[in-house]
């Protein structure tokens, strides 16, 4: 039972905040845990005789929040306390060893947060497993939701921290209507990146960013951030825009400000409208005013006005090119060029990096409009082909590269979904965008042998090993090989089979326990019902076919085979 289903009576969803009393009458072979205080349950008469003995769970919420949040099912406590801060482990029993270290990446993610924004007034935590199919993860009060087939400590680190930042940003401060979910959900997802460059180091926290650019572009068109509204709560297009788009505005937003003004603007903002609701104007206010007083004598602070407009109430990304000549000068060399883009109102500080024969040296051109000049000076000779549009990514732009991994992305989740034909198509899509992309081709091959047409799929596979893949994903060469010793397998071909377990073996890649799955079909030839794994394409927002989970770490789990689609 989730507060979003709307399944009691509620008004001025997502700003709300009620006290409640919840009672929840059960089989006594459930248990129940969700928001608010729970007491020990109460036996009851089951109706009939066979029927059995039930119990009634009775929850109180005492403290003003979005409660109503509750799972049912064969769940097995496990109390735990980790750095001082309890977390109740709800999960079945087979999937209960590991409760420790899920309390563990819990009390982590809060202490973070705590020092970061400021501590908020509860902090105890309920952590659940829910089954799959249902949402993929979900915060309520003190309440953090994850899905069985995400349910791996390391795995889902930091999913667990957009979690429990949601605590923050979303229980104690409430968007005050629909359209203001970026305050709550997109400043959770960005959490995610706070979080990973706080616990992993810089490196973490900027590919947590490339991921949110990669999801941001699966449906950047379908909706400007401020008419969330418009949007269905976790869909695919709601996950893009708010979430995704979300998250890579805030990081935009840092960039202009500076770290310590953008950190001093999310504590302040908490401080401000804990246990309130909040609109896109407080935050703007609260950000302004910090970026005004962190200006430096004779410096101009950014016209955030400008950028909130810009970001906030359009749709669009820049995608630029450039062009520039050199010149030698008597002091050294000066470039003179122009950097393009399509978005007409699109104003903004972009870096330059020029790599020269001595240190490499970093502009900011003022880029306005579609096309923007600049002449800049440097005392070493630049290299060729070595100049860098927004070299930190601080910005969210559109490139081969990203928007054909958006593609692939959206293929992916139409694969979770069974569709398979319509994720072959963005799988294709991505392929038109940047031809002979290993990934597409390994995604679409995947497509295919769950649709059992091993022709196309071995196909597929054999052109994935044809290209050089980029180095995160490196892990589709091992994997086809073994897909396609698979094919062969179910064909009846077993000596082509082990050829391919055997050159899988040979790439000594274990991405997913590759190395293991290779070794166990050389010993004995793949059926249908045998254990399949591949491993992701990126983190989040990708989601690779059906049954594939996606960490939030580089680790890749061990993954089970999907179910075929309907026929």
């Amino acid at each position: 039972l989730l507060l979003p289903a709307r399944w009691f009576p509620l008004t001025d969803f997502p700003s709300n905040r009620y006290t409640a009393t919840f009672r929840l009458n059960v089989p006594d072979s459930f248990a129940v845990a969700g928001t608010g205080k729970a007491s020990a349950p109460t036996p009851m008469p089951g109706k009939n005789a066979v029927e059995g003995g039930r119990l009634l769970y009775t929850f109180d919420c005492k403290n003003p929040a979005p409660h109503g949040t509750f799972v049912v099912g064969n769940l097995q406590l496990n109390p735990k306390q980790a750095e001082g801060i309890n977390v109740a482990v709800y999960a079945p029993k087979a999937s209960s060893a590991n409760a420790a270290e899920f309390a563990s990446s819990v009390a982590r993610s809060a202490i973070i947060f705590s020092d970061m924004f400021g501590p908020i007034p509860d902090p105890r935590f309920t952590l659940i497993q829910i089954p799959d199919g249902t949402l993929r993860d979900f915060a309520a009060p003190g309440v953090l939701l994850l899905s069985q087939r995400a349910w791996d400590p390391k795995g889902a680190d930091r999913t667990i921290a957009r979690l429990v930042a949601s605590q923050w940003w979303g229980v104690q401060v409430l968007p005050a209507t629909p359209g203001d979910v970026w305050i709550s959900d997109g400043l959770a997802r960005y959490s995610e990146a706070l979080y990973a460059e706080q616990n992993a180091g810089k490196e973490a926290g900027l590919r947590a960013v490339d991921e949110f650019a990669v999801g941001a572009l699966m449906y950047e068109d379908a909706a400007p951030i401020a008419q969330a509204a418009r949007l269905a709560p976790y869909s695919p297009d709601y996950r893009s825009v708010v979430m995704n788009k979300g998250a890579m505005l805030f990081h935009m937003l840092r960039a202009q400000m500076g770290d310590i003004a953008f950190k001093a603007a999310l504590h302040d903002f908490y401080f401000q409208f804990a246990e309130k609701s909040a609109g896109i104007d407080d935050f703007e206010k609260i950000a302004e005013r910090r970026a005004q007083a962190a200006v430096r004598p004779q410096q101009d602070p950014p016209n955030l006005q400008a950028f909130f407009a810009q970001w906030l109430n359009s749709t669009g990304v820049p995608e630029f090119s450039l062009e520039y000549v050199v010149y030698r000068t008597p002091k050294g060399f000066r470039i003179v060029g122009k950097i393009k883009q399509p978005l007409d109102t699109f104003r903004m500080p972009v870096e330059l990096r020029i790599d020269t024969e001595g240190n490499p040296e970093l502009k900011t051109i003022d880029v306005i409009g579609t096309e923007s000049g600049f002449t800049v000076e440097t005392f070493g000779r630049p290299k060729a082909g070595g100049i860098k549009i927004d070299p930190n990514n601080l910005i969210l732009k559109g490139s081969t590269s990203l928007r054909a991994r958006a593609a692939i992305a959206r293929g992916e989740d139409l694969a979770e979904q069974g569709r398979f034909y319509d994720a072959v198509t963005q799988y294709q899509r991505a392929l038109s965008i940047q031809p002979n992309r290993p990934l597409a081709n390994f995604r679409m091959g995947e497509a295919f042998f769950y649709q059992k047409n091993y022709q196309a799929s071995a196909n597929a596979f054999k052109e994935a090993l044809q290209t050089v893949p980029e180095p995160s994903e490196k892990w589709t060469e091992v994997w086809s090989h073994i897909y396609l010793g698979e094919i062969f397998d179910l064909l009846g071909q077993r000596e082509r089979a082990v050829n391919e377990y055997s050159k899988a073996k040979q790439t000594n890649d274990n991405t997913g326990g590759a190395q293991g799955t290779a070794e166990r079909y050389l010993k004995k030839a793949y059926s249908e019902g045998g254990t399949s794994v591949a491993a992701p394409a990126t983190n989040e927002p990708a989601k690779p076919a059906l049954a594939i989970p996606t960490p939030a770490s580089g680790e890749k789990p061990v993954l089970k085979k999907p179910t075929p689609p309907p026929q």
